[in-house]
């Protein structure tokens, strides 16, 4: 993974140094809070329910062993012993005081972790696949342009003020397992019929209020011109961007506005004058960075270890762990394994102190010291060999990481919500909880099959709702914590966002609302078709109807209802 250098260390600290004296004065009045507002959010650090929540960086979802015993550390001493994995790799701490911050940034650095760019309105944390470097479909690895991409944006003083955030996300492989498509940026490593590596680009992506697909505005951009031509893209959202209507300043709004084909126009023109710029990707600059991402010193194994197949023959709740939480990898006789963040009666996403240690034991014992974040909320360690993966079960589970339930209905993804986001309109915990406990049963959750559920407590999205096969979106009304619900989203290569199927549902009404419209799927699906499927080929009718049957007034029929 990467190493700091000279500059990487002297950047960071000094960043340390610098909110260090910015907090300082803040806390001595003399920065008002609308002065301190721009500084606190580029150190990641928001003012949330309860008090302050930081937001601590994972670039591209990866960690060492070292770094999340850091973060298992500063949870225990600064915070109250866990914090939330979020859908963009990163971690949030939400019990954190104001005036321990700066400490805590100098603690991240001597791991060399940070909070920078975190929030604000600037190019954030470059996410791409959990399972880069070892999937068996990759074409290249995207973790060392993830990194070149991070070491360009971070401080670049043209984009420190976009008229809104801005998120990018990198494929390599040829499922795209990084949700490229709802991002402003979305990259897919391709190859041209010369067998050269470039990029297909993807622009205007994005969830939240208006929830839009990317469209793609170049069919294969060469390796060497990444980063000019993301900065000429950039450039043109910074120019035209709406900065007079919050709701309105996200690029995809400006995609959307212009078109593709305007949009793709004016970037091009603008590559124009920049494809020979200094910033143009030499070979040996991308050998330099790639080397930090050279394979582990896998051993030389059977493709499938005795040992281990004959655990699956006498043991069936290890083998349906396998066959939930383990990935085939690239190389015989190695597995990628999911530690799962989803164990019932606790919140998706968190992980203890703990835990966290257990997870990075785990990873420095088995998987070359390096663990993943997954925007699934789930930590994935990359490299175990299948002989060993009997152990680790075993030690994955007496640390609560081993639900069997990877890609089932209670792996579901959700945000914190209205328990800690001050923007949040409902509570989203409760909401998950009541559903994990509704399909406790294996067994079902088995016979219902590969199921995505995502639960955002606002419009923010934070949750992926609109991406869930059924998704739930927390809304106001009148004071009152209701329910919207979304029908046949899906992330991946065939991404669509999922419709709203008509008025929101109080929260006791959302576990069956949930459970009656899988019944639907159940009863009419065909043989190996998933609920996505079920639904395009059916129609939303079926399932509306099923979702309204016990409601307490038809939705054309209330007045009250409707008007949610």
């Amino acid at each position: 993974m990467y190493k700091y250098d000279d500059y990487d260390h002297a950047i960071v600290q000094a960043r340390v140094a610098q909110f260090r004296g910015q907090t300082e004065r803040y806390l001595a009045g003399e920065l008002s809070d609308d002065e301190f507002r721009p500084l606190r959010l580029q150190n990641g650090l928001y003012i949330q329910r309860h008090g302050p929540m930081l937001r601590l960086a994972v670039p591209y979802g990866l960690l060492s062993a070292a770094q999340l015993r850091r973060f298992a550390d500063i949870a225990r001493r600064y915070d109250r012993g866990y914090g939330h994995f979020t859908t963009r790799h990163n971690l949030q701490l939400n019990w954190v005081k104001l005036p321990e911050v700066p400490a805590i940034l100098a603690d991240l650095a001597q791991e060399e972790l940070h909070a920078i760019q975190t929030s604000g309105n600037c190019i954030r944390n470059v996410t791409t696949d959990h399972f880069a470097g070892v999937a068996a479909d990759e074409i290249a690895d995207p973790r060392p342009w993830a990194e070149i991409l991070r070491q360009w944006s971070t401080f670049n003083p043209e984009f420190a003020y976009l008229p809104r955030k801005f998120k990018v996300a990198i494929s390599g492989a040829t499922e795209d397992r990084a949700a490229i498509q709802v991002h402003d940026l979305g990259l897919q490593v391709v190859k041209n019929e010369a067998g050269e590596i470039g990029f297909k680009v993807y622009a205007g992506g994005g969830l939240g209020r208006t929830a839009l697909l990317g469209q793609v505005v170049r069919e294969f951009l060469p390796w060497q011109h990444l980063l000019t031509y993301t900065e000429a893209l950039v450039r043109v959202f910074n120019r035209h961007g709406r900065r007079d209507n919050i709701y309105k300043a996200r690029i995809k709004i400006l995609v959307k506005a212009l078109g593709r084909e305007e949009f793709a126009r004016q970037v091009e023109a603008e590559w124009a004058h920049l494809q020979d710029a200094p910033s143009t990707l030499t070979q040996a600059e991308v050998d330099r960075v790639s080397r930090q991402f050279a394979a582990p010193a896998y051993e030389t194994l059977a493709e499938d270890d005795l040992c281990h197949l004959a655990h699956l023959r006498e043991d069936k709740a290890f083998a349906r762990w396998v066959e939930r939480n383990v990935q085939t990898h690239k190389v015989a006789g190695y597995a990628a394994v999911t530690l799962s963040l989803k164990k019932p009666g606790a919140a998706p996403g968190d992980a203890s102190s703990e835990q966290m240690e257990a997870a990075a034991d785990l990873a420095e014992r088995y998987s070359f010291g390096e663990i993943r974040v997954s925007h699934e909320q789930n930590l994935i360690l990359a490299d175990v060999p299948q002989r060993e993966l009997y152990t680790v079960w075993h030690r994955a589970k007496a640390a609560g990481l081993a639900s069997p339930t990877v890609g089932l209905i209670q792996d579901l993804i959700t945000c914190p919500g209205g328990d800690f986001c001050g923007l949040a309109n409902a509570r989203s915990l409760p909401i998950a909880a009541a559903i994990q406990e509704r399909f406790e049963d294996l067994d079902y959750q088995h016979d219902i099959g590969e199921f995505e559920l995502n639960i955002s407590g606002c419009m923010n999205s934070c949750g992926h709702h609109h991406l869930g096969a059924i998704g739930i979106l927390g809304v106001d009304k009148n004071g009152e914590e209701w329910y919207q619900v979304t029908l046949g989203g899906r992330q991946g290569n065939a991404a669509c966002i999922g419709e709203v199927i008509g008025p929101s549902f109080a929260a006791a009404e959302v576990p069956g609302v949930v459970e009656r419209l899988i019944g639907v799927y159940l009863a009419a699906r065909h043989a190996d078709e998933g609920f996505v499927d079920t639904v395009q080929r059916l129609g939303s009718e079926p399932f509306r109807s099923a979702a309204y049957l016990h409601h307490p007034a038809h939705p054309h029929q209330s007045r009250r209802v409707a008007n949610g």
